[in-house]
């Protein structure tokens, strides 16, 4: 299937989870250009990363890709870290990532700031094992392999849920694997476990029966943010797309939580999901705009500390130093209009 193996473009100099250090001086929010004109504008190619069946598809679903003032190049990844590997390097300009590998990327000191904010069904961030599995509750995973993408917002919310049941990463065998690859470990039963979210997790328990072990509640947060480049930002050209674009993104998200059975359909198109799975994930609860506030900033530096505390990042991470609030009032007038 096409969309397990989506086409991975990476651009970046260094390896989030293996260089920089979270110490030393915070690059602070990337200044704010002045407005363009319609003809600077429309002279713009605004570079997007996506993931397969993610913003494109929910724009273009929603008819909200028409009218575009600038050209969108995309670029499509396997997963939120090697895409903000490409928009600190410059590769591309914005994408959007679940709660986990902004962080990462704030430990290596990566040229990004999240500039909008969604929240979904923590229910849909999952830990599951196999319709024959013995393993019965958190704590029979002592011992056990567990597979997840490293620094995923599913590895982010392993490394809760573990905590919260008085285990941590050192007590399991943690295999870092992206989605597909983990998909074919669990089928194959070369893991005990896997931590992944929507729409896998509807797959896994369609396709393959799998059982939930836990899932995100207290755990997760549910976030995902619209992240940019901060060289981006501070072109004024490319700030104005940005701005457009995470509008249009908003409005999208709207209109998909009004038009479920549209945005299943066409999401599975897309995708080459499943009807039936595209429908399990859309109707268990997809992205929701919500403000990038002091609350979410928090909620980042306890998932951050969290990381820290495990030693699996070099350093504290201040996430306020990477959160941009630049377009908060197009954004609230947004999610008020849709």
């Amino acid at each position: 299937m096409q969309w397990r193996n989506g086409i991975a473009v990476v651009a970046a100099a260094f390896l989030l989870a293996g260089c920089g250090s979270a110490t030393g001086s915070d690059p602070g929010p990337a200044a704010v250009p002045g407005p363009v004109s319609a003809a600077d504008l429309a002279k713009v190619t605004l570079k997007v990363g996506d993931q397969k069946g993610g913003v494109k598809a929910l724009l273009t679903a929603a008819n909200l890709l028409e009218g575009t003032p600038y050209r969108i190049e995309w670029s499509t990844f396997t997963s939120g870290p090697p895409l903000l590997e490409a928009a600190s390097a410059g590769a591309i300009d914005i994408g959007r990532v679940g709660n986990t590998p902004p962080i990462f990327a704030a430990a290596a000191k990566a040229k990004i700031a999240v500039v909008s904010v969604a929240r979904s069904n923590v229910e849909r961030e999952t830990i599951l094992v196999p319709p024959d599995s013995p393993l019965i509750d958190v704590a029979s995973l002592k011992g056990k392999t567990v597979g997840v993408a490293k620094g995923s917002s599913a590895h982010g919310q392993l490394l809760n849920t573990l905590h919260n049941n008085g285990l941590s990463t050192k007590d399991i065998k943690v295999s870092f694997l992206q989605p597909a690859e983990a998909y074919a470990a669990f089928t194959q039963h070369t893991i005990d476990a896997w931590a992944i979210w929507d729409p896998y997790t509807a797959q896994a328990q369609i396709e393959a029966k799998a059982r939930v072990l836990a899932d995100g509640r207290g755990a997760s947060n549910g976030l995902a943010f619209e992240t940019a480049s901060t060289t981006a930002l501070a072109d004024p050209g490319k700030n104005a797309a940005i701005r457009d674009l995470v509008v249009r993104v908003v409005k999208a998200q709207k209109w998909a939580d009004t038009h479920r059975p549209e945005w299943a359909a066409a999401w599975a198109r897309e995708t080459g999901l499943k009807l039936e799975v595209a429908r399990k994930a859309v109707d268990a609860g997809r992205d929701q705009p919500i403000a990038l506030d002091d609350s979410v900033v928090r909620s980042e530096q306890q998932l951050a500390d969290a990381f820290t505390d495990e030693k699996t990042l070099p350093g504290k991470v201040d996430f306020a130093a990477f959160a941009d609030r630049r377009f908060a009032s197009d954004l609230d007038q947004a999610r008020s209009n849709g």
